[in-house]
């Protein structure tokens, strides 16, 4: 399953830029692949401005975020991978959100998983059928139903 991270980290962008906010992020600029002016970087991590003003040639992949940026007078290119990202919110008021370790979830076939669960130990779903309420009619019998069904049909997981 992919990182939810960039796809959230997009939304928020636009949403700040939708709002007239300025979008900063906050990168952890000890990981593998960040490149970012290391003058600039304290206690491990670095505020990075994302306004429009601020950058050009920005690109918010599902693997990093790319754009270039002048630092000191001088232009920057700057590359975050999505891994690296802890933060993103709005100079003017602080909202946004900062991201959570994500657990590293290893990338299996689908063959693979298949053959290792066996028949017995895969869920299954059931369905209830669909029946309209009778509102407490006698049935074919003559006793009323206890438990009339409800007419959506559902979902079961079986283990």
């Amino acid at each position: 399953m992919q990182s939810s991270r960039p796809y959230i980290a997009r939304a928020l962008y636009e949403w700040l830029l939708d709002n007239e906010l300025t979008p900063y992020i906050v990168v952890d600029a000890e990981q593998a692949g960040v490149e970012v002016p290391r003058q600039f970087v304290q206690n491990g991590q670095i505020v990075l401005n994302l306004g429009v003003s601020a950058i050009r040639d920005l690109s918010m992949t599902n693997e990093a975020i790319a754009f270039s940026a002048r630092f000191g007078g001088q232009p920057t290119q700057i590359m975050v991978p999505t891994e690296a990202l802890i933060a993103i919110y709005a100079r003017e008021n602080g909202v946004g959100m900062v991201f959570g370790h994500e657990p590293v979830m290893p990338a299996e076939d689908a063959n693979d998983v298949a053959d290792e669960v066996s028949e017995d130990e895969a869920p299954g779903l059931s369905s209830v059928e669909n029946v309209e309420p009778d509102d407490g009619e006698a049935d074919a019998g003559g006793e009323p139903d206890e438990a009339p069904k409800k007419g959506r049909p559902s979902l079961r997981v079986v283990k």
